[in-house]
């Protein structure tokens, strides 16, 4: 049942292990970001570049405002959380320092899934999530497709195949968006909702693209 799992995955996580979860985009592995050991962990389960950042993950747009220093609206937070969007913005004093330490920014995920933002809620931190997949290989849409990483995980939530198995654009991830400088906004990662995105950015919030 579905509360057996989310307290399973609760213990494994508690216990400093990668539990590999659903998105709304691609398969996520998660730790507590607050767990330095759990997040050197990822880095080596993937061969992950320790200069790439990873994102948190929360349950609802609350408790953003505990790790984040916002300086947008929080209705235009709410028009994109949750959904497959990463917003990045400047990290607050409360998250580790020992995640992504070489810069003051975090991107931050609610994904628009319920299993996974009950997880984030019944966890007293912040997830750090990143897809599941070795780096520089596919995103996964299936538990099979990463049955390499298997042995490192502590547990494996299956919620079956995400999208359409067969299509690469199911396999773009979130899009990330820059919103820490105020009045602009910079587009890291199209992703899979890069249009909608910047429509809401530009047309209702009226923020204008930073020229890279």
């Amino acid at each position: 049942g579905w509360r057996e799992a989310v307290a399973a995955a609760v213990g494994a996580l508690q216990a400093g292990g990668l539990v590999a979860v659903p998105t709304d985009t691609v398969y996520g592995v998660a730790c507590l970001a607050q767990d330095s050991g759990a997040v050197r962990s990822i880095y080596s389960l993937k061969g992950r570049n320790g200069r790439k950042p990873l994102a948190i993950c929360l349950g609802d747009v609350d408790r953003l405002y505990r790790y984040c220093q916002v300086n947008v609206p929080d209705e235009l937070l709410r028009d994109l959380l949750p959904g497959p969007v990463t917003l990045v913005l400047k990290r607050s004093e409360e998250l580790n320092k020992d995640l992504n330490p070489f810069t003051s920014l975090v991107g931050v995920r609610i994904p628009n899934n319920p299993f996974i933002r009950e997880l984030a809620r019944a966890c007293s931190g912040p997830l750090a999530l990143t897809s599941a997949n070795v780096s520089c290989q596919t995103s996964t849409l299936t538990v099979s497709e990463f049955q390499d990483l298997w042995p490192q995980l502590s547990l494996i939530i299956d919620g079956g195949p995400i999208g359409d198995v067969q299509s690469p654009e199911c396999r773009l991830g979130s899009t990330v968006v820059d919103l820490s400088v105020s009045g602009k906004f910079t587009i890291i990662r199209p992703g899979c909702a890069l249009t909608p995105t910047v429509e809401i950015l530009r047309q209702k919030y009226g923020l204008i693209p930073e020229s890279s």
